[in-house]
């Protein structure tokens, strides 16, 4: 048996401790982890960010409705509650009404922490959060996550999403300029390597691979030639 991080769930001697820091960003995030997200990825993007973010929490369910926790917070008047979610009448960091609506109240952000199918389903049963208002980016970006395909090419990563809001807020002065979010892409782009060189080796060597899905997986990837600050 492997000995394990009890921090990042790795296997110790391929822990992703060492490539996080604190982001101390002013935002507090709050990740709602679909309960098969929770199991199977265990060191998924939305527990990266977590490692990362000092303030932030993690919420395991699918209706999150009579979740006491999530309503103290989202009930809290130092908060601005919104859910980091696509849409037509969104907020952005370039919104004009936000700083006014925001009131000095710290903003909270809700993060769907699963495939984009289970978010759909997790934002409709949860009334608590459904209501909320929306907010998401003002600029176009596409994920460095090449590893997994995305539904469609705007669609970005848990801890993708975190640093892109963190930057944007940073752009508005609506976060400090010295909270670097640097280690929120440099525990990532960690991970992706690590995933791709695994996966490389075992093609290499002709194991057929753990889930049923390794067998469309069959092609040796070029690994990326990350910049990791």
């Amino acid at each position: 048996m492997r000995d394990l991080c009890l921090r990042c769930l790795r296997p110790k001697n391929s822990c992703y401790c060492p490539y996080t820091k604190d982001v101390d960003c002013k935002i507090k995030f709050v990740f709602l982890m679909h309960p098969k997200e929770a199991r199977k990825q265990r060191t998924g993007t939305g527990r990266l960010a977590h490692l990362c973010l000092p303030e932030s929490e993690i919420i395991v369910g699918i209706d999150f409705t009579h979740n006491q926790h999530l309503n103290d917070l989202l009930n809290d008047p130092k908060y601005f509650p919104m859910l980091m979610y696509p849409g037509d009448d969104v907020y952005t960091a370039k919104s004009g009404s936000l700083l006014s609506d925001m009131q000095g109240r710290i903003p909270l952000i809700i993060i769907i922490d699963s495939t984009w199918f289970c978010s759909k389903k997790m934002i409709k049963e949860s009334m608590n959060v459904n209501t909320l208002p929306r907010i998401s980016f003002y600029g176009s970006y596409k994920s460095i996550f090449t590893f997994k395909h995305e539904p469609e090419e705007y669609c970005v990563s848990t801890i993708e999403s975190c640093y892109y809001i963190i930057k944007e807020f940073q752009d508005q002065g609506l976060a400090p300029k010295e909270a670097d979010p640097e280690p929120l892409m440099n525990v990532f782009k960690q991970m992706i390597l690590h995933q791709i060189n695994a996966e490389n080796d075992r093609i290499a060597s002709g194991r057929p691979g753990n889930h049923a899905y390794d067998s469309h997986y069959n092609k040796i990837r070029e690994v990326p030639d990350f910049k990791i600050e």
